[in-house]
């Protein structure tokens, strides 16, 4: 037999005697009581599954009841002898809740009754499903006692099969686990149904939501060892490095680095007719994917949710769980435990409900209409630090192809802007024009406050925006203005573009003070307290001034207390050249003081600005003259 080119699980629904198993026992050859018994006795790893081979198809089929989580196509059974009952109502309402597309309806039971009864169900059968995912599906009357319509039903079974979506194995991985053992020989085994992507021996692999990492060292698929794995196989994999007991229904196998756990998700819930009003706040039982846990229900906008209804919920979870957006999920009522209704996955990383939110349930709104570009632009403009590659995954799913593909299709409106490209961030349009207009304001007020200095410091201006303007929103607004020559960035100061330092009338004459007393003071300088209290202007000022003369090099600060005249350093510098070429490459500090006819106080200073300098080498008690 050829190796099956496609994976489908099959959900059997319908009533308990409607003959279900000895169909699926018909179809495969295995009946489900095996498949409970080898259960009990520990020996299967597709728990309550039954496998048939038809047309490159692998079909694992499962009965609804316990294993809603695996279904994504329906094999409705009606017995011909006793037509719809409530439990095929109500088989059927959780796969709509689950979003199960495709389907087949077999009549079983057709040989025990006569033509035109079994004509009377098929119409009862059609009038049920009108409207609905399973309107106009082959109804194939079929006798498992008898082996009549099996061909039939195998061929309708393969055509859904053919319509069915193949799911896509470049997306990210995730293998919920329903099963967990261990193997003499191999250690721990995790077993599940591949929901997305491929996992291949020798691959890391995430446990969540512990945090895991894990290594892959081996796969088997439909009984057989396989070079990878991909979605929609029943899948065991063999895991290195961690004790089969740490390992538990419900945990996720995924893509390294990709997903988070959370407590709270947001979600579109729809309640069954069958089921009695949900109030606020009510806890449920929670299934999702293999998870189980307790959930709280909080509706956005409602008190209370009437039978048959649906609503924006916001729900909070006992336990951590991995989900995402468009996950399908179930709710139980808390006691007596019965389905109560189900729906998708909106937000899997949602905030706690605020009463001040309005634009909340019109976000969540667009995140269920599934347009990524509705969808990106939003999430952004909620996001007050702006979005970065890892919580857009995190909470979306897509594939780094997907997000570029998004962010091709926003370029240009507006709404987005990229503000670093490696690692992605992204920031809404208005938070971005927001820190430009921020930027300029801070440097006008700066320079106005303190016209003598030519501009603010880039990281004091970066941090006066606060902490909710992350780094790469600054730097790139900032590159903006400079480009569109709005503001200057020399270095490490931020101007207006343009402007110039604009000194009064007393004030320019106090720098020219301030530059005279050091110039004729030679190497035997004043100290800067004693130059600046001679001035007109007050200390403030003064201090300025100095400022000015020392970015513009004419003085130069050698130590904390000593400033020199540019001139007298460059004369000094000479003096040593000359000193080098008639006496010697060497020089002592007493040769130096008697050199420049200056006292140890400014020689030692000097001397270690030289050395600085690489005008001369400390070596021992002397300097090398280089």
């Amino acid at each position: 037999m050829s190796t099956p080119t496609k994976s489908v699980i099959v959900g059997t629904a319908g009533h308990i005697d409607h003959g279900k198993s000895t169909l699926v026992e018909a179809l495969t050859g295995t009946h489900p009581d095996r498949l409970a018994e080898e259960k009990r006795r520990g020996i299967t790893i597709d728990l309550g599954f039954a496998f048939l081979e038809e047309n490159g198809v692998r079909f694992g089929f499962v009965d609804v009841p316990g294993h809603e989580r695996f279904v994504s196509n329906m094999l409705a059974v009606i017995a011909a002898d006793e037509s719809i009952k409530p439990q095929t109502r109500e088989h059927f309402d959780i796969c709509r809740l689950l979003g199960v597309k495709r389907g087949v309806v077999a009549l079983t039971k057709s040989d025990m009754v006569d033509t035109e009864t079994l004509e009377l169900v098929r119409m009862e059968a059609e009038e049920f499903l009108r409207g609905s995912f399973l309107e106009n599906v082959p109804l194939v009357p079929v006798s498992a006692k008898t082996g009549t319509g099996l061909g039939d039903l195998k061929k309708a079974l393969s055509d859904a099969a053919a319509s069915a979506s193949t799911k896509d194995a470049a997306r990210y991985f995730r293998l919920p686990i329903d099963r967990a053992f261990a193997m003499k020989g191999f250690g721990s085994v995790v077993t599940g149904t591949l929901i997305s992507g491929s996992v291949a021996p020798g691959d890391e692999v995430e446990l969540l939501p512990r945090g895991e990492r894990l290594r892959v060292r081996g796969v088997q698929s439909g009984g057989k060892s396989v070079e990878r794995a991909t979605p929609g196989q029943r899948t065991a994999v063999n895991l290195a490095g961690i004790e089969h007991s740490a390992l538990k229904r419900g945990m996720v196998l995924a893509a390294p680095g990709k997903f988070r756990k959370t407590r709270r998700v947001d979600v579109r819930l729809e309640l069954l007719p069958s089921a009695r009003k949900l109030k606020q706040g009510t806890r449920v039982h929670f299934h999702a994917g293999t998870a189980e846990t307790i959930a709280e229900v909080f509706f956005h906008g409602e008190k209370e949710l009437p039978p048959g209804a649906s609503a924006l919920a916001n729900l909070k979870l006992q336990d951590e769980v991995l989900v995402l957006a468009g996950d399908r999920f179930i709710v139980r009522q808390f006691s007596p435990v019965v389905t109560i209704g189900g729906g998708a996955v909106l937000d899997p990383l949602a905030r706690r409900p605020m009463l001040r939110d309005p634009g909340r349930a019109a976000f969540l709104e667009t995140l269920e209409r599934g347009n990524r570009e509705e969808t990106l632009a939003p999430m952004t403009e909620r996001a007050l630090l702006g979005l970065g590659h890892e919580e857009i995954v995190a909470r979306t799913g897509w594939t780094e192809k997907e997000i570029q593909g998004t962010l091709e299709k926003l370029r240009g409106t507006g709404r987005i802007r990229i503000v670093s490209a490696e690692p992605l961030a992204l920031v809404s349009g208005k938070l971005f024009e927001d820190v430009r207009k921020k930027i300029v304001e801070k440097v006008e007020r700066f320079q106005k406050e303190n016209p003598l200095l030519p501009g603010i410091a880039r990281e004091d201006l970066r941090a006066s925006l606060g902490k909710r303007v992350r780094s790469e929103t600054f730097r790139a607004a900032l590159e903006e203005l400079v480009a569109q020559k709005s503001l200057d960035a020399q270095g490490e100061l931020v101007k207006k573009a343009g402007s110039e330092i604009a000194l009064l009338p007393e004030e320019a004459k106090a720098k020219e003070q301030i530059e005279a007393a050091f110039a004729s003071a030679g190497l035997a300088v004043p100290s800067v307290k004693e130059v600046l209290a001679k001035l007109a202007v007050e200390s403030k000022r003064a201090e300025k001034l100095l400022q000015i003369l020392l970015r513009e090099k004419s003085l130069v600060r050698v130590s904390a207390e000593l400033v020199f005249h540019r001139q007298a350093l460059g004369q000094l510098k000479e003096q040593l050249a000359v000193y080098k070429k008639t006496k010697s490459d060497r020089i002592s500090v007493p040769a130096f003081k008697e050199l420049t006819g200056i006292t140890r106080k400014y020689a030692i200073p000097l001397l270690e600005y030289l050395d600085r300098e690489h005008v001369t080498r400390r070596v021992g008690e002397e300097r090398v003259i280089l």
